[in-house]
């Protein structure tokens, strides 16, 4: 089954390419099924970019996903053109009395504030709280995750003396090897990683609430998950496409004093040879795993029922 998305999202013709199979809201009304609905809040300064990137991997699945767009009110976008955010996206206040299978909150160019100085940190922390009684299973990304983590446990962030930049291996907790996130996963698995600021382990396996699924000694915790997969916390960017850190590296050269090469990205650390894509089969498998176990076979079929 494909994605249900709304009438000339810019992703569609894009991932029509690619040969991902998608369909616009108006051919899905004629299907009569129950298909899973997923609100999406897209914090990124390039919401096309993102929208695709995130799309491309919930098609992975034979599930109809009927995708909703959530804008903040507190917040007016500065790099995509209103007209876009007025015909796709729909402020949270007019869904805050709908319930959702499933909801991915990506991260955000914010690193740099703490949490309270971000413009729309009210607004987003009762989209937090609302999460946790109207989605199944709730997915952040990054910057989304950190909030999180604070706003629910009040688990601090730090700045890291260097920008972790970069493809790193992730290694599966040995006792979460079971996991069905996991499932067909290798030990070992690549993971894109793009930010200023972390959260230590430490702090994390202070929590008992949480459990550290997979980390590196490199970028520390990079998934973590609450409440049997009602939250899932992930800090890298499985989402990202084969050139986003190309893109960012040279975006950023000679613009900034801290720029490096993505590491382990490079075929031969060498940026003219191009990205070695390292991580796309286990991003997929992971998305597929969330919407399938922590979704799909989780949600009530009266989508009313969650609580």
């Amino acid at each position: 089954m494909p994605l249900r998305l709304p009438d000339k999202l810019p992703a569609i013709k894009r991932l029509e390419d690619e040969n991902i199979f998608v369909i616009d809201e108006t051919r899905g009304h004629t299907q009569d099924i129950r298909p899973l609905r997923m609100v999406i809040l897209n914090l990124m300064p390039l919401k096309v970019t993102t929208e695709t990137d995130l799309i491309r991997l919930l098609s992975n699945t034979p599930l109809q996903i009927d995708v909703t767009f959530m804008k903040l009110k507190s917040h007016t976008p500065k790099n995509t053109p209103i007209e876009h955010m007025k015909q796709f996206y729909i402020d949270f206040d007019i869904l805050r009395n709908k319930k959702f299978d499933g909801m991915i909150v990506t991260g955000a160019p914010v690193e740099d504030y703490s949490f309270e100085d971000v413009t729309y940190w009210e607004e987003i922390s009762e989209i937090f709280t609302w999460a946790r009684t109207h989605v199944t299973s709730t997915m952040y990304i990054c910057w989304a995750a950190q909030a999180a983590l604070y706003a629910f446990h009040g688990i601090k962030k730090i700045s890291l003396p260097k920008k972790v930049f970069g493809i790193f291996p992730q290694y599966i907790s040995p006792e979460y090897e079971n996991c069905p996130l996991f499932r067909g996963f290798d030990s070992e698995f690549n993971m894109p990683h793009s930010r200023h600021s972390g959260t230590l382990s430490k702090d994390i396996e202070a929590c008992p609430a949480i459990s550290i699924l997979a980390q590196s000694p490199k970028t520390g915790p990079s998934i973590m998950m609450e409440r049997d997969g009602r939250e899932i916390y992930i800090t890298g960017h499985m989402e990202y496409n084969p050139d986003t850190l190309d893109t960012e590296y040279k975006r950023d050269l000679g613009k900034r004093d801290d720029v490096d090469k993505p590491i382990n990205y490079y075929i031969d650390d060498d940026p003219a040879k191009g990205p070695r894509v390292t991580w796309r089969a286990h991003a997929n498998l992971l998305y597929h795993n969330w919407i399938n176990y922590y979704i799909y076979q989780k949600t009530p079929y009266n989508i009313d029922e969650i609580s």
